[in-house]
């Protein structure tokens, strides 16, 4: 269902009066864009208050919740793009600035998306010039083209060296027309540079943080020119005359819903007094953890740094750019390994004294391909051996037993496992492949562009296994695993432009499986054909050439046996417009048939299993 918003009503309510009775009681259809909890004074035992940002599709304004409004939040019916009408609401004036306050309201309905492109109200409209009539606004509707060029404010900075003078960054809004932050600059990025139709551009960004919060700031061309030399990263600055908008989510993944872009009169002075802000804050998860989180999102790492490779160097596929990576393998006290990536300028100047030095990482990018992966984002943080309690705790397990320890892969898929996300089999979502088949069938008639891949939890039977190319000779080079080509005595690597005796085979193994109701061709790497031969494939390679009849024995053996199966499936498209399914093993495990026979004891325990025939 489209909602239509009030246009224009923003406007008014910011430019309203306390006497304005009508106002304030007729209803406004609305829709909340945030809602913040605003901190309590040290000590205050006062209720919770909660700012919400309301937009009318044109432009947005602030407000507060009445306290007997608190529980709408609470239980989250009052939550970010829910539609709203406001039965009554009433204007205070508090230090010169106007504070609207909703005093009670109907939820009509809960968006999706943002309704159009709303903005912050300028000076004028502020000040109480006509605002527009109200117009409704359809939803959904094409955004318009934002402007980041000009201010809608040009105040005076508060004074740097009076006491407690600057603004907390979690009260920053578009709203504040006079603030300065004291923030340390956690991350600054590299130079960005694009070029579109309209032009060419360059753009840097950095982190600010201070006791209440963090907040992205970015410079444009010029303005980067002048800022750039003056953020380093670790340092403390007084920053004002900066515009306050709308965060940009898809370009950043901070906690915040604003964010600031510099302009020609953004102010930032370095602050050389001695100060308590603090340098990063973590919210660490451990490496299993991994396996919990969904692709593309970010999180906080600290680890131990096992191995660091050589640089290399790739054109990337979308942009035909040559690119620069270096991989570091990452263990920590939950037992598991992950490979962690280093781009551009952070994979060139990386460098330790120490063979296995401590890494804390902040919001590092979680990727899936062959496993779960880390890599570092734009606005990622890597401190090496950092002075917190956890890197401590860290090196001492490490020096005392953990350089002696194995670690899992996150690609290892032998054994028992479950989670979701795609991170492992789901008794509980158990599908035939006639189920599957037919859910996965609607992924061929999508635009190819738009696919996302489905994942299934399927129980079948190896029946055949395509014996003839089950494995590729592989690099040696640690997490390199490009195919490597054989010239006389030695190996190549295209990759790492290195030249090996021998190569290491890696499983790519093709099989047909089959449950009471379909068949299916699945295909597995690695840990797969480890998990179904119990065998490196160095070793069934050696066989291979050296005892042919054991080989075919261990063929022969691997079929009609069942497994449990975590499954991707994805279209895949060959020819000119050709488009099959094609079903990748993620994870493979063998039944619990202990634990089987436990689940249908419930269920025929169960109300399920009492009802009558």
């Amino acid at each position: 269902m489209a909602h239509e918003l009030e246009e224009g009503v923003c406007a008014r309510l910011t430019a309203a009066t306390p006497n304005d009775d009508t106002l304030f009681t007729t209803p406004h259809v609305l829709q909340v864009l945030s809602v913040k909890k605003i901190g309590k004074e040290s000590g205050s035992s006062s209720t919770d208050r909660f700012r919400v940002i309301l937009s009318d599709g044109q432009h947005f304004t602030q407000a507060m919740l009445a306290t007997q409004l608190n529980h709408l939040v609470h239980d989250h019916t009052v939550d970010k793009h829910t539609i709203i009408r406001t039965d009554r609401m009433s204007c205070n004036f508090v230090q010169d600035k106007r504070l609207l306050i909703l005093m009670s309201l109907s939820v009509v309905g809960q968006s999706e998306e943002k309704i159009g492109e709303p903005t912050a109200i300028g000076p004028a409209e502020e000040s109480g010039s006509k605002p527009p009539s109200a117009v409704p606004t359809p939803a959904p509707q094409k955004p318009a083209q934002s402007s980041s060029n000009g201010s809608a404010y040009n105040p005076k900075p508060a004074a740097k060296n009076a006491k407690n003078s600057w603004f907390p960054i979690e009260a920053l809004s578009p709203y504040q027309n006079n603030w300065t932050i004291k923030a340390r600059c956690t991350q600054k990025s590299d130079w960005r540079t694009w070029s579109n139709n309209k032009g060419e551009g360059k753009l840097f960004n950095v982190t600010l943080m201070d006791e209440t919060g963090e907040i992205r700031g970015t410079a444009f061309n010029a303005v980067a020119d002048t800022l750039y030399p003056k953020f380093e990263e670790g340092k403390v600055y007084f920053v004002s005359k900066a515009k306050v908008q709308l965060a940009k989510k898809k370009f950043s993944n901070l906690p915040n819903d604003y964010e600031l872009n510099f302009e020609r009169n953004t102010e930032v002075e370095e602050c050389t007094e001695s100060t308590d802000l603090p340098m990063v804050k973590y919210n660490f998860v451990s490496l299993s953890d991994l396996e919990n989180l969904a692709k593309d999102s970010t999180c906080d790492v600290v680890a131990i740094v096992t191995n660091v490779s050589e640089i290399s160097t790739f054109t990337a596929k979308s942009t035909q750019k040559e690119l620069k990576k270096r991989e570091l393998t990452l263990v920590d006290k939950s037992g598991y390994a992950t490979r962690f990536t280093l781009w551009g300028k952070q994979a060139e100047s990386f460098h330790t004294d120490e063979p296995n030095p401590v890494v804390a990482l902040k919001g590092v990018k979680v990727g899936d391909f062959q496993g779960k992966n880390l890599s570092m984002a734009s606005s990622s943080i890597m401190n090496l051996n950092p002075d917190i309690q956890e890197a401590f705790a860290l090196r001492g397990w490490y020096d005392a037993s953990g350089r002696d320890q194995s670690f899992q892969s996150h690609t290892n898929t032998s054994g028992s496992f479950s989670g979701g996300g795609g991170g492992g089999f789901r008794r509980e979502e158990l599908k035939s492949l006639i189920d599957m088949k037919r859910d996965s069938d609607v992924l061929i008639k999508s635009p190819q562009d738009e696919v996302k891949p489905l994942f299934f939890s399927i129980r079948a039977t190896i029946m055949h296994i395509k014996a003839d190319n089950i494995a590729y000779p592989a690099c040696k080079t640690p997490d390199c695993n490009k195919k490597v080509i054989q010239n006389g005595d030695v190996w190549t690597c295209d990759k790492c432009n290195k030249s090996h005796d021998g190569p290491s085979w890696r499983y790519i193994i093709s099989m047909a499986c089959s449950d009471p109701t379909a068949q299916v061709w699945l295909q597995g790497f690695n840990d797969v054909g480890e998990a179904i031969f119990e065998r490196k494939a160095d070793d069934l390679m050696h066989m291979k050439e050296t005892d042919e009849g054991s080989y075919n024995s261990i063929m022969h053996h691997s079929i009609c046996k069942t497994y449990n199966f975590l499954v991707r499936a994805k279209p895949d498209q060959y020819g000119d417009s050709n488009v099959r399914m094609r079903y990748g093993v993620m994870r493979v495990s063998k039944p619990d048939w202990k634990e089987e026979s436990k689940f249908f004891l419930e269920r025929l325990h169960s109300a399920w299993g009492q009802q009558d025939l």
